[in-house]
């Protein structure tokens, strides 16, 4: 049996494909549906994720189903097969599709066999990312070529960006959920556990509430390695865990915190130097998120102030505008500092984070460091997006870049690397920007030591 909790009326599913109706103008928009994805055999999968723009646009999460908008007549007609007797034997019984059509305002129902003939390769396409996608391309087009439509992605980026009040409160129960999570983990660990018993601690508290991950989770003592997905290493006294995970909502939304704490409940007087630089980057990260401000300046502006902070604990030297101008803060701060978020925890990425984050007239950055910055444009009034800046020392980056010669008129390499063995240090939380500024959204976990020191110590 599967989720077929639908969080919105058949009227919001309805209104959003008649925007996108409007916006395509003319032709078919072909809306591809995830099917189960084999882990060893046809019937034993992993587990199932429904494609988001389908469940943007259809609502129904389900697998093997697909859908056709036609702009012409104003229509949508959902395509699959109603489970027979033998699936039913394995899996229990299903509500029809026409029942669930009927609850996401789909006018009509056909079998998955009509899809072919209701098709055509002029009709819009958005970018295959799974072989299932090529496969039924290829089937239905007798192996010509499908172009995606541009127009369709940056129709559909425009108004996904956007999100609405509805949302937004499915988002604050993601993070609700997320940070109760975080706040669990962090109260749970101990020195001599191993990494693993905390994922094991975190996924019990996604399912109680009978949920999943948004996305696999990092929970690692190396926080120097930016998606670390080992579990295997022990907490020991001294040690700062730096964990990132998102618990996604039974509507599909997804949350994405990060926090990092000591295993033996104290800062180290480096380690609250180093947290308070990558709190003071992400306070001011915060402050400068404005309707119309572009988050690629927000990102080195908070590249600047945790610079600042390197100079003072003595890691880096010279002016510092020069400094991140020149890229020697990457040393350092390696990713962006943060993206787009809703129904994928990186939204809408497999569209293309040149018309996710990035516009024709605003592309991104070859460099280092701004290469990896997901989101880079103007910011509007309804736009969902992470905030997390870090401090990474990373032994190997170190080792190169001194081999290089780079930025030696900004980096204090022996001091940086008397300290190469530090780890890494990341903060972050979900945002969504209204018309004063941002907000944070769902449940409040702290970012302040000494709170954390006493979740840690178990007095709060």
């Amino acid at each position: 049996m599967h989720n077929l909790y639908i969080p919105f009326s058949a009227y919001t599913y309805k209104a959003r494909r008649q925007t996108l109706s409007k916006a395509v103008a003319a032709g078919k928009i072909f809306l591809y549906g995830n099917n189960y994805s084999a882990m060893n055999f046809k019937d034993n999968t992993y587990h199932f994720k429904q494609d988001s723009s389908f469940l943007y646009y259809i609502g129904i999460n389900l697998p093997g189903l697909h859908a056709i908008i036609d702009t012409g007549t104003g229509t949508t007609t959902l395509y699959g097969d109603d489970v027979g007797i033998d699936m039913i034997i394995w899996t229990g019984e299903q509500e029809k599709l026409a029942s669930l059509a009927e609850r996401t305002g789909i006018e009509n129902v056909k079998p998955s066999n009509s899809l072919q003939q209701d098709l055509s390769i002029s009709d819009h396409y958005l970018p295959p990312y799974r072989a299932a996608h090529e496969v039924l391309l290829h089937k239905l087009f007798s192996d010509q070529k499908i172009d995606p439509s541009e127009h369709l992605i940056k129709a559909v980026v425009q108004q996904r960006n956007i999100k609405s009040e509805e949302e937004i409160q499915q988002m604050d129960i993601a993070a609700s959920l997320t940070g109760e999570m975080h706040r669990t983990v962090m109260q749970a660990a101990r020195p001599g556990m191993k990494e693993y018993e905390l994922v094991s601690i975190a996924n019990q508290v996604a399912w109680k509430h009978n949920c999943q991950w948004s996305f696999p989770p990092i929970m690692t003592v190396n926080g120097e390695t930016l998606h670390n997905h080992y579990y295997g290493n022990e907490l020991r006294d001294g040690d700062l865990l730096l964990y990132d995970g998102g618990i996604e909502a039974p509507s599909g939304y997804a949350g994405d915190m990060t926090r990092t704490f000591p295993v033996s409940g104290f800062y180290s007087e480096l380690q609250k130097s180093v947290y308070s630089i990558v709190k003071s980057g992400y306070e001011q990260a915060v402050e400068l998120c404005k309707s119309g401000s572009y988050f690629r300046d927000i990102h080195l502006a908070t590249a600047r102030k945790m610079s600042e902070g390197l100079k003072e604990l003595g890691w880096m030297k010279g002016n510092i505008d020069e400094a991140v101008a020149a890229g020697a803060h990457t040393l350092f701060f390696q990713h962006g500092l943060g993206h787009m978020l809703g129904l994928d925890v990186h939204d809408m990425e497999n569209l293309g984070e040149e018309y996710v984050g990035y516009t024709e007239d605003y592309v991104k950055s070859t460099d280092f460091g701004l290469r990896s910055l997901r989101l880079g444009k103007q910011l509007e009034t309804g736009n969902v997006f992470t905030i997390e800046p870090g401090i990474y020392l990373i032994p190997q980056l170190i080792e190169k870049f001194r081999a290089e010669g780079k930025f030696t008129e900004f980096i204090n390499y022996d001091k940086v690397w008397e300290n190469k063995n530090f780890g890494g240090i990341r903060l972050e939380d979900d945002y969504v920007l209204e018309s004063n500024g941002v907000r944070k959204l769902g449940y409040h976990l702290t970012i302040d030591i000494q709170e954390i020191e006493r979740i840690r110590k178990g007095s709060s």
